[in-house]
């Protein structure tokens, strides 16, 4: 005989109509029962309206339904195009190659510095946090401590530079305007618990929101944008934009959209041209106001993302050859 939740799916509008008008589940059965030639209990009932609320809260990821192998291939090749490429934008010198000889063997890279290998190991694990993020409905200022955690793991500890932590001290970043170096500040370190705490409530709100390509983009070009606009913490805050950023198009079932590092100079300056435009940010000011750069930055992110959907298309054709 077929499970209860086999039965009962065909009728799932009529249950969930006869719930909204606030019928009794025993009564549900009865008359589901009288009606169709079932013999469902409450019970059933009760199991399979469970059932169906879990699978409504259950994300869609960008690998489900792959064969194990291929899934399993294609969330390695994601880690280690991830790694090597947010790593390789803030200077890490380890190639794609030396990146998955790193994450996959566990191989020390003759030549190469210690702390690259340590920047390597560090961001695959916040891939992984990310990962196990997808199942929250929202996240707090402690998961963003805990994905500084995970990138600046080697730090050396310094009161004024935490990790773990909010931004103790200032810190800034200097661009080219009308041909002069300028340098600009992030947001001052007393204004950054308070920013913070509208930037985590604003982004919870769009964690949902990428329903589509084009939405997508915008979701991940406005959590990058506002996040570094910030620059919460001491270091780290280009990787850690470029992890959480992903999370609403992972809750969404698309696959992550990762920048490669022979962009890093024209993605650099887009950040800059954005941030020089709309000036330092203030406690009460607008995250991410509007601004022409933006459109800019939005093509890049458009661009970069074709070689993710890219790959996941590649082991959808694999599994469906089988």
């Amino acid at each position: 005989m077929k499970g209860s939740s086999s039965i009962l799916t065909p009728f799932e509008a009529q249950i969930r109509d006869l719930r909204k008008q606030g019928v009794p589940l025993r009564k549900i059965a009865v008359l589901l029962n009288r009606k169709h030639g079932l013999s469902v209990t409450y019970n059933a009932v009760f199991s399979f309206l469970k059932t169906r609320e879990k699978a409504e809260k259950h994300p869609s990821l960008f690998y489900e339904n792959l064969p194990g192998d291929i899934r399993d291939s294609l969330i390695k090749q994601f880690t280690a195009l991830w790694t090597y490429d947010s790593t390789g934008i803030e200077g890490n010198t380890l190639t794609l190659g030396e990146t998955v000889k790193v994450l996959e063997l566990g191989l020390t890279i003759s030549g190469k510095p210690l702390k690259d290998h340590e920047e390597a190991y560090g961001h695959a694990k916040a891939v992984e946090l990310i990962y196990d993020l997808i199942q929250k409905e929202k996240i707090s200022a402690d998961d963003l401590f805990n994905l500084h955690r995970c990138v600046m793991q080697k730090s050396p500890i310094n009161s004024l530079r935490p990790i773990g932590d909010w931004k103790r001290d200032y810190n800034g970043t200097t661009g080219v305007r009308d041909g002069k170096p300028v340098y600009m500040e992030y947001a001052r370190p007393d204004d950054t618990p308070k920013l913070m705490t509208r930037w985590i409530k604003e982004f919870n709100r769009k964690l949902r929101s990428a329903a589509s390509a084009t939405k997508a983009v915008n979701v991940y070009a406005w959590t990058h944008m506002s996040f570094v606009r910030i620059h919460p913490f001491f270091d780290g805050n280009g990787r850690i934009a470029r992890l959480i950023a992903n999370l609403p198009l992972l809750k969404c079932g698309y696959p992550p959209l990762l920048i490669s590092p022979a962009r890093r100079a024209e993605y650099i300056d887009l950040l800059w041209g954005y941030e020089d435009a709309v000036g330092i940010i203030k406690p009460d000011a607008p995250l991410l106001p509007l601004n022409p750069a933006l459109a800019a930055f939005k093509t890049l992110l458009r661009e970069e993302w074709r070689e993710s959907l890219r790959l996941v298309e590649t082991a959808k054709n694999q599994a469906a050859v089988r």
